[in-house]
């Protein structure tokens, strides 16, 4: 069923990504508890707000770009659905509603919501444009979700989930570029893509996805995480691991639809399935 424009162009299937902050609670078992849940729940709730700012911001920018584009054509402001006075309205109720919440609830929370901001703007209006650093910017995104996730339950994320969520989002953002490269999709849409070929693309993500698995091998073996974790066993998961890149990658290089990952990820059952049992596998483990 399709949404009203106005809700359509929150971008709210998008929000899925923001599950990312509630990462730091899952791997520190110790802490969970209500209070923890609700302090996620809220960091969780300010990122939906603020990302949502931006994709508003970008698609008015993008709007008569977007026409040209095959499917972000009927976004709303390039499809003339929402007008700029009720977009810029919803931006600013976003952006206020998000900082006063934060202030009043989570105010160590409010540098890392910042930084995720002014960097998406800047991307919007211009370093999306430059080859490489839009997929950096990309991955510093869901950086910044996991350290913000950590700084609203007050601990310090490990550096092996930094590294781990820095590559996988960069795996994503290269996946996603190949797709508009191999679909032959105007660079005046998107003229990073200049800087892109399929070859170069394979070839980053073979690279990203062996650093990738490396670290999750590295992890999961690491005494002081075994320690922590309270569990030798969390190479268990590391199969899950492999499953999914190798599916992400299956469709990415063999069926050629990883344009929209974050449809690809909530769609894809054999994806679901495998996340499900490496969350369930991880969660027996560090839990029970």
């Amino acid at each position: 069923m399709a949404l009203p424009p106005a809700l359509a162009l929150l971008r709210p299937h998008q929000w899925v990504k923001n599950g990312l902050v509630a990462a730091p609670l899952f791997f520190t078992p110790e802490i969970l508890g209500l209070q923890s849940i609700i302090s996620v729940a809220i960091t969780i709730a300010a990122f939906c707000a603020i990302s949502s700012s931006v994709y508003i911001l970008n698609d008015y920018k993008d709007r008569e770009a977007d026409r040209a584009h095959p499917e972000k054509k009927n976004r709303p402001f390039a499809a003339g659905t929402v007008s700029p006075q009720t977009g810029f309205g919803l931006f600013g109720i976003l952006v206020a509603g998000a900082i006063t919440a934060l202030y009043l609830l989570q105010p160590q929370v409010l540098p890392f919501v910042g930084a995720y901001w002014l960097m998406n703007v800047a991307y919007s209006y211009g370093l999306k444009k430059i080859s490489l650093l839009d997929v950096m910017i990309i991955a510093l995104g869901f950086i910044i979700r996991v350290e913000a996730g950590a700084a609203s339950i007050e601990v310090d994320p490990s550096v092996w989930i930094i590294i781990m969520t820095g590559l996988g989002a960069l795996f994503i953002a290269l996946a996603k570029r190949r797709d508009d490269v191999v679909n032959s999709y105007a660079s005046e849409h998107r003229k990073s893509l200049d800087g892109y070929t399929a070859q170069f693309l394979d070839t980053a993500i073979g690279i990203i996805i062996a650093a990738l698995l490396v670290a999750y091998m590295i992890y999961t073996t690491d005494k002081d995480v075994m320690t922590r974790m309270g569990s030798t066993k969390l190479y268990y998961t590391a199969p899950f691991v492999v499953l999914g890149l190798l599916r992400y990658l299956q469709i990415t290089i063999v069926e050629e639809r990883s344009g929209s990952p974050t449809s690809v990820i909530m769609r894809d059952k054999v994806l679901l399935v495998v996340g499900a049992l490496w969350a369930l596998t991880f969660g027996i483990l560090i839990y029970l």
